[in-house]
């Protein structure tokens, strides 16, 4: 029996979460929702008023990259992903851009080939992009 692998980018969890007992009918294996990004880090885990100044750092607050070291995390705040105004192309992305299509969820799933063609559809309609 041949498998083929999914991996598909979602904008939230939740999102991709409500696609996994579809594809777990389907008989996937494997399936697994995870945030992906260049920094270590699985976000700001504390109430921060930025008016105050008592943060650690620019990429601290807009990057989620909470274990950087100094020197990195002047580095990260140099990104343009830092400001919150780097949206991208319109020709990086396919059909739908709004200038704020960021994907940084990520689904793996395996399932058989025959029902790889059904699970991309699933996905598809869940707001995926495999």
């Amino acid at each position: 029996m041949a498998e083929r692998s999914i991996l598909a980018y979602f904008h939230s969890p939740e999102q991709a979460r409500s696609v996994v007992p579809k594809l777990k009918a389907l008989r996937a294996a494997g399936v697994s929702v995870d945030r992906i990004g260049e920094f270590r880090g699985d976000g700001v885990s504390e109430t921060i008023n930025p008016l105050t100044g008592d943060f650690r750092s620019l990429s601290y607050l807009t990057l989620t990259a909470e274990t950087l070291s100094k020197n990195d995390r002047i580095l990260a705040a140099a990104s343009v992903d830092a400001s919150g105004l780097s949206a991208g192309q319109p020709e990086d992305y396919m059909g739908d851009f709004d200038g704020t299509d960021r994907r940084n969820i990520l689904l793996t799933a395996v399932v058989d080939e025959r029902n790889y063609e059904h699970a991309l559809r699933v996905v598809h309609e869940a707001g995926g992009r495999a």
